[in-house]
């Protein structure tokens, strides 16, 4: 059976991933900050909830800990953990505002990516899922017919950006390991006020395809529900 850890599974995307992969068959280890919401979303799931700050070293540590002590191993690592932090007119940045974004949105998969590589290793078809967005693609940005090119979210996309990049060295890297980015599309979730014309389910779609593809499916891809993202 495949065991799959996904972090910020609470709500919104990570908690509609774990209800599809749990539909799928996979036992799911739902990753959460909140203790509260979290057993919440795991009891009415049927998955098991573990305690994860993906901003702090030692909560990680201990993560990792809790699944090597209970399940030994996991198959799947999806890094869906995200922020958005502030939107618009970017003159009144500070950089505490950016480290905000960033140790959720990139340091924190970085953490939980070295804490759990050596459960990964004991998989015999080990795949990691960074949940990006298309907000990180320069092409996307730039091309006023789609609507990442509408929107200003300075750290938010800067974050992503260096997701989608820290995603292809990582691939290039860990050769015995799958690691693939998903954009899930802009989709009504918490973090843009549900304003998204895409379902939560839709905009899952890329990330349950990664999480639930065989052996010898490639590395170092950007992949969206309508299929794969040039790198750019």
């Amino acid at each position: 059976m495949t065991i799959t850890f996904i972090t910020g599974a609470n709500k919104g995307l990570g908690r509609e991933t774990a209800r599809r992969l749990i539909e799928a068959g996979h036992t799911v280890l739902l990753g959460a900050r909140d203790r509260t919401q979290g057993e919440e979303a795991a009891a009415a799931l049927g998955a098991r909830y573990v305690p994860i700050d993906v901003t702090d070293d030692t909560s990680v540590t201990a993560a990792a800990a809790d699944v090597a002590a209970h399940e030994g191993r996991i198959d799947v690592l999806i890094n869906n953990a995200g922020v958005h932090g502030p939107a618009g007119d970017p003159s009144d940045l500070t950089a505490a505002d950016a480290h905000a974004v960033l140790d959720v949105n990139l340091i924190g998969v970085i953490r939980t990516t070295t804490a759990f590589l050596p459960l990964l290793r004991r998989s015999d078809d080990p795949a990691i899922v960074n949940v990006s967005s298309g907000m990180g693609s320069l092409a996307f940005t730039h091309d006023p017919s789609r609507p990442e090119s509408h929107v200003i979210a300075p750290l938010y996309t800067a974050s992503k950006a260096a997701l989608t990049m820290l995603t292809t060295q990582y691939a290039k890297s860990l050769k015995d390991i799958r690691i693939n980015a998903a954009d899930p599309g802009y989709t009504a979730t918490d973090l843009n006020g549900h304003s998204g014309p895409q379902t939560v389910t839709e905009g899952t779609d890329a990330i349950v395809t990664l999480a639930t593809e065989g052996p010898g499916a490639g590395t170092g891809r950007f992949l969206s529900r309508h299929g794969d993202i040039a790198w750019s």
